[in-house]
């Protein structure tokens, strides 16, 4: 892999090229080399977007390097992208925090995957809790993290990350919680009335979201043993799917880049 350029050249690769689309392609990257695009990315180059050769736009390979390349050869049979540039990507927060976030049905799930990519998550674990009504198995659970990896990886597309956090296979809450090393441990618990008062940068988070029906008294039981301080997020009940909005949103405030 070549040594990654200075931001300043993707400064001046979208300078120089304007807004264009920006795509997850899992990659290496070699300046002056020619990239044969999978089928998922070249289908919406050419059919949706019906961008022809000589086109410019970004790929990012989902480890924290950014392309900017042009396109070669769009035919039937392959499309090509010659790689002009490469440089590191800029998108990544300082404060890496781990979701633990409760399976919830249809869009749901899907919004908080999203929403949390957007605002700089590392890593996400979808939990079996006991209040939890979703329990996947076989080949539903594994269709359903390529769906969510999915997800995280087009909202890096959108949010600008150039690294793709993994959404780990989906584990029962007392597993995640015996994993975990982060120095600050928070859970959302509107109960509590332990408003957010830390004031010095932890190394880590860990961050547990319960289901629609909040967790289960054995559920924070569990999670207190493990560290876990309880957090309330204000008077108002928050949807298991924005609370890690929130409490992302609050976390990249004090102690990340928001």
């Amino acid at each position: 892999m070549p040594k990654a350029m200075s931001e300043t050249h993707a400064a001046d690769w979208y300078a120089l090229h304007g807004k264009m689309p920006r795509l997850y392609v899992p990659a290496a990257f070699v300046a002056g080399r020619e990239l044969a695009l999978p089928d998922g990315p070249a289908r919406h180059i050419t059919r949706v977007l019906r961008m022809g050769e000589g086109a410019p736009l970004v790929l990012f390979d989902g480890q924290g390097l950014e392309a900017g390349v042009r396109l070669a050869d769009v035919s039937r049979k392959q499309t090509l992208a010659r790689v002009e540039a490469v440089w590191s990507g800029s998108g990544e927060s300082p404060l890496p925090v781990h979701l633990g976030q409760a399976i919830s049905k249809g869009d749901r799930m899907d919004y908080a995957i999203q929403k949390a990519v957007e605002l700089g998550v590392a890593a996400i674990t979808p939990l079996y809790t006991e209040r939890g009504d979703v329990r996947l198995k076989g080949d539903r659970e594994d269709k359903k993290l390529a769906h969510w990896q999915a997800v995280a990886a087009s909202a890096c597309e959108q949010s600008g990350r150039a690294v793709v956090p993994q959404v780990h296979s989906p584990m029962p809450l007392s597993a995640w919680l015996e994993e975990r090393q982060e120095p600050l441990r928070l859970m959302l618990h509107l109960a509590t009335g332990n408003a957010f008062d830390r004031q010095d940068r932890p190394a880590a988070v860990a961050l547990l979201i319960g289901p629609e029906g909040g967790l289960s008294e054995s559920d924070i039981a569990a999670a207190q043993t493990a560290d876990f301080t309880p957090l309330t997020l204000g008077p108002r009940v928050l949807r298991t799917e924005t609370a890690p909005v929130v409490a992302l949103s609050l976390l990249q405030h004090y102690f990340g880049d928001l």
